[in-house]
């Protein structure tokens, strides 16, 4: 607690819990990230996409969690590559930015990519080709 020894106002300071949801702890960090991320966009439209494993592999988690990982993320890059350099859809190399989560709302084990994808991408020439 703050306390103003002239006129005896008091004010509740919370000390930081380093949330990055807490807007007294994080909201200015979230910002400026949030700003230096945004100006890192292509002026193209994205698109989000979502990968996820079925449920019979959870059991090779504990065990094998860094091959699995891998294997997802891996899996994911190669199916967006494989459709957007086939000349029938885009022609093209796209980008991609990709999130793992590892959990749902309910804490039960649900891995999935989180995939944001450019629309359009790299043709050989070095040009930029939109998506359709």
């Amino acid at each position: 607690m703050e306390c103003c020894t002239s006129c005896g106002q008091v004010k509740i300071s919370y000390n930081s819990c380093r949330n990055r949801h807490c807007p007294k702890c994080q909201v200015v960090q979230r910002e400026k990230w949030l700003i230096a991320r945004e100006a890192e966009l292509l002026p193209v439209p994205y698109y989000h996409m979502v990968f996820t494993l079925p449920a019979c592999l959870n059991e090779f988690f504990p065990k094998h969690a860094k091959q699995v990982y891998g294997s997802l993320f891996k899996a994911s890059w190669d199916t967006v590559k494989s459709f957007a350099q086939d000349p029938k859809h885009l022609g093209a190399t796209p980008g991609m930015v990709a999130i793992l989560h590892t959990w749902v709302q309910q804490m039960w084990l649900h891995p999935h990519l989180h995939c944001i994808v450019p629309g359009g991408g790299v043709t050989q020439a070095g040009k930029w080709k939109y998506s359709r």
